[in-house]
């Protein structure tokens, strides 16, 4: 999950206008797509054309896309294409790259160490629609302070970030999970995530949410939703009418200041 995500105007329209993704300056990709790139994650499976690389043309290709933003603040395209073979990390066992890619285990956590001796604990999943391990830091997953209108102790954020399924008190279930296109599953169809930023409370509003690992699908109860989710819901429609009467406020003083 990534509330401080990358801003639209940011997005490198010349690239994703070559490979088939927007034209004349509009995107073509649909809202789950558009969030999960602003968010710093992969979209969903993409019919990407025209690619070229190293004087080889690829009429079609089917592909993930992510968005990866440097230290210069560039933001650069990737592409995750479907791999005919898995190459696993190399800090992984051969027990666990199978566990892994069949299907038995969502995840799994590793500490490496590198040449300094400095510990990095890692996140892995593995994404069965591209054939691809995805490795993330669990220090730069950032967990919510809130769900459905209640905190998270910090245990219960070490948890999420180390990808292992949260319960509330509301009985929603869900787990960070950066292969999936939304970035969170649950046993709800829906929930609202928020993070205290400059003081203030940002809400991300989930829909249509997948199924948490290994149920074949999402709970007859699932929409079933808790006072909770409706008291952050009106929290997050009260927060963006004041936005919107601010900016009212801020064009007329704008405006009556030029006459």
């Amino acid at each position: 999950m990534n509330l401080l995500g990358i801003k639209e105007d940011k997005l490198p329209m010349g690239d994703l206008e070559a490979i088939g993704l927007a034209a004349g300056g509009q995107l073509l990709l649909n809202m789950d797509d558009l969030k999960a790139l602003l968010s710093g994650r992969r979209t969903g499976l993409l019919e990407l054309k025209n690619l070229e690389a190293d004087k080889i043309r690829i009429r079609s290709l089917n592909a993930k896309i992510s968005l990866y933003s440097g230290n210069d603040g560039k933001v650069d395209l990737l592409i995750h294409p479907i791999y005919r073979k898995a190459s696993a990390p190399d800090f992984l066992d051969a027990n666990q790259s199978q566990q892994l890619q069949n299907g038995e285990i969502g995840n799994l956590v590793s500490t490496t160490i590198d040449d300094w001796g400095n510990k990095t604990e890692r996140l892995v999943e593995f994404d069965a629609d591209t054939r691809e391990f995805i490795v993330s830091d669990t220090e730069k997953i950032l967990a919510p302070d809130m769900v459905n209108s209640e905190f998270l102790t910090r245990a219960q954020k070490v948890k999420y970030r180390r990808g292992e399924e949260l319960e509330l008190s509301d009985k929603t279930r869900f787990a960070f999970s950066s292969a999936d296109v939304q970035g969170i599953r649950s046993n709800k169809i829906a929930l609202v995530a928020s993070i205290l930023i400059d003081g203030g409370l940002t809400y991300v509003l989930y829909k249509g949410l997948n199924a948490l690992f290994n149920q074949s699908r999402i709970p007859e109860d699932a929409e079933e939703l808790s006072p909770g989710y409706y008291n952050a819901v009106s929290d997050m429609e009260d927060q963006l009418k004041e936005k919107a009467l601010e900016q009212s406020r801020r064009t007329y003083m704008r405006n009556g200041s030029s006459r």
